[in-house]
């Protein structure tokens, strides 16, 4: 290993320890450290809770329905996909604890998916209920993979770890297979193209409405013909249902490996519990369970006179009830084993690639989209298990959250895809935006992509009146609609900035003849910006009946579009303090969203005097219709 390359992963590990250390130290503050009252209070507990259902999902899992009566007078940090103890506040009972994982949140409703095959003999008691859990194990997985990535030395991990991290170069055959497709243009064409030509790695850069996701998909429908399975990963799950759903369009038999209870409904099909349950093989796995568990509660009945007997009697079936479990374990892993053989595609998530049934598995390529919203010892999870590397995404879109300072300053916050693009490592630029009218592209095509993206002719069309402003800037400057501060969840909102956007809205509805049939997302980068706007948009009859708004966080907005954007910046003060509008690839996630229509409201008092602020506000001049809150104001 060079110097260079040891000196890299030796600082990550220390970085990754770091941001380990502040993330439980952030979340022993905010919730350990708590009463059982407090954590109800901030919304990290339903207790006591009610249950409304239980039983067993696919793979044998256990779940439970609760209710929790009370949910209007507490805060709701419950969020899908969130680790969850499910626990009996009861003094009396032994092993009152059970782990599981958030199915569902809906309003006072919680489905929770249990770490374990049995339902808790507690759930009948009234003094149960829920609690977040600091969720180590995604840390303990990128710990272990940068182990191994430091201590490769022979193999062909210690060559691909050579190259990605910058001490010797790729190879790939010029043309040794030429592809070509006349559904992608020449920039998708060229990527996918260098993908199959590679003997080791290859980096597709794609700004928005590129066609990033198109161009993997044939990509990997092309590499089916010659190599199965292929492992396809991403960092989010909502990012792998994508990938999923678009790779079984194309008739590839794909599985979708990960935790049920994380999993798209839609795409449950495609996993291993639905492909294990759907099999001939799986009535007679589930006729030896029923028998096991036949005998283990015939072994637990209690009896009046128990003497040796009775002891060998149990022993006995205690043991039957063993080697039927075994075997029925025996013949699910060789159906697990079959599938995953037959499979044409395995998607995941970064460290749902080393889940248990994949963990003695080896792939020819791994594909990794949405690299740049991963950590880089996250990446290195799949990377691991493969011959060949393809690293999809974008360095000017969001990035992952680093909490530690110090971690960030150390540079955890620069991922791998970013060191390859840097390193100009056989890296391809889709330079064709099928999304936005030209007019909402080219700021950031400026900005960011140094001008080298061009709108496809198609996108002329997107507007929504030939003759209405593409994007507008709307200056609250001077009227006095200063952003507040929550106290509670500290973040921060601006009621006046609401009032402008319903009147905005209003005029739009009005002069837009067909209004409902466009799509609108209105998003910030503060939560409880959008918490306001959503108890607004309850509460405002004149909006009631549009069906297509969706409020959410910019974060949460990555991946989408609307034909009509509204962005709510918030910050208004007199120290000119910009918080998160300082992460321009934040707002470049934003303003990307806008199909037809991009509507920004801002203070230019305050976010003025940055640069970035300052030449968006000029474009909007020049190219659009910068206009003044007052013009909004009744």
């Amino acid at each position: 290993m060079s110097e260079s390359v040891r000196n890299q992963l030796k600082n990550l590990s220390q970085l990754l320890q770091i941001e380990k250390e502040e993330d439980f130290t952030q979340y022993r503050a905010k919730v350990q450290a708590l009463s059982l009252e407090e954590k109800k209070k901030n919304g990290y507990c339903w207790y006591p809770i009610h249950v409304d259902k239980s039983g067993y999902t696919y793979g044998n899992r256990a779940f439970v329905i609760v209710h929790f009566q009370k949910y209007k007078q507490y805060k709701n940090q419950f969020r899908s996909g969130k680790i969850v103890n499910l626990f009996c506040n009861d003094a009396n009972v032994k092993h009152s604890e059970q782990s599981g994982v958030i199915h569902y949140v809906d309003k006072h409703k919680m489905k929770i998916i249990l770490n374990s095959t049995d339902l808790p003999a507690y759930i009948s008691s009234g003094l149960i209920g829920v609690e977040l859990l600091f969720d180590e194990s995604t840390y303990l997985e990128m710990e272990k993979a940068l182990e191994q990535v430091t201590f490769a030395k022979t193999d062909r991990l210690a060559e691909l770890r050579e190259i990605i991290l910058g001490k010797n170069e790729p190879i790939y055959a010029v043309e040794k297979e030429h592809y070509q497709n006349e559904n992608l243009n020449p920039s998708q064409n060229k990527a996918v193209n260098a993908i199959l030509n590679s003997y080791d790695l290859t980096v597709v850069h794609g700004p928005p409405g590129t066609g990033k996701t198109t161009t993997l998909v044939a990509a990997i429908k092309a590499l089916s013909k010659k190599e199965k399975p292929i492992l396809v990963c991403a960092p989010s799950n909502a990012a792998v249902d994508l990938l999923t759903e678009k790779i079984a369009e194309q008739q590839l038999n794909v599985l979708r490996v990960g935790n049920i209870s994380r999993i798209d409904e839609g795409i449950i099909q495609h996993t291993i519990e639905a492909k294990i349950a759907t099999d001939p093989e799986s009535s007679r796995i589930k006729k030896v369970r029923i028998e096991a568990a036949d005998y283990r509660k015939k072994a637990g009945r209690f009896k009046r006179s128990f003497g040796q007997a009775e002891r060998n009697e149990r022993k006995e079936l205690r043991l039957q009830a063993k080697q039927l479990s075994e075997w029925a374990n025996q013949l699910e892993e060789r159906l697990t084993e079959q599938i995953v053989l037959s499979s044409d595609v395995i998607t995941a998530t970064l460290v749902g690639s080393n889940r248990k049934m994949l963990q003695d598995y080896r792939f020819e390529t791994v594909f990794i989209d949405e690299a740049t919203q991963a950590l880089e010892p996250a990446n290195w999870i799949p990377i691991i298990k493969s011959k060949k590397v393809i690293l999809a995404g974008d360095p000017f879109q969001l990035s992952p959250t680093v909490k530690s300072f110090k971690a960030k300053k150390g540079g955890l916050g620069q991922t791998l895809i970013e060191k390859c693009i840097l390193a100009n490592k056989n890296v391809h630029l889709l330079d064709t935006q099928y999304r936005m009218n030209k007019v909402i592209m080219e700021f950031s095509n400026q900005y960011f992509y140094e001008g080298k993206l061009k709108a496809h002719e198609s996108n002329i069309a997107h507007s929504i009146k030939s003759d209405d402003s593409i994007i507008e800037y709307i200056d609250t400057a001077g009227t006095g609609f200063e952003e507040t501060l929550d106290p509670d969840t500290l973040s921060r909102l601006n009621q006046g900035e609401v009032d402008i956007f319903l009147e905005h809205i209003y005029q739009m509805i009005e002069a837009v003849p067909d209004f409902n049939s466009l799509s609108v997302g209105i998003v910030s980068p503060y939560k409880e910006q959008t918490r306001l706007l959503r108890r607004t948009l309850e509460e405002d009859t004149r909006l009631l009946g549009l069906a297509n708004i969706d409020i959410d966080t910019i974060d949460s907005f990555q991946g989408q579009e609307r034909d009509i954007i509204y962005i709510l910046l918030v910050r208004s003060n007199s120290k000119g303090e910009i918080g998160f509008l300082s992460d321009y690839r934040r707002m470049n996630v934003a303003m990307t969203r806008a199909r037809k229509k991009l509507i920004v409201i801002g203070d230019s008092a305050t976010i003025g005097n940055d640069p970035f602020y300052q030449q968006f506000i000029e474009y909007t001049e020049k190219e659009g219709a910068y206009r003044t809150a007052w013009e909004f104001m009744q």
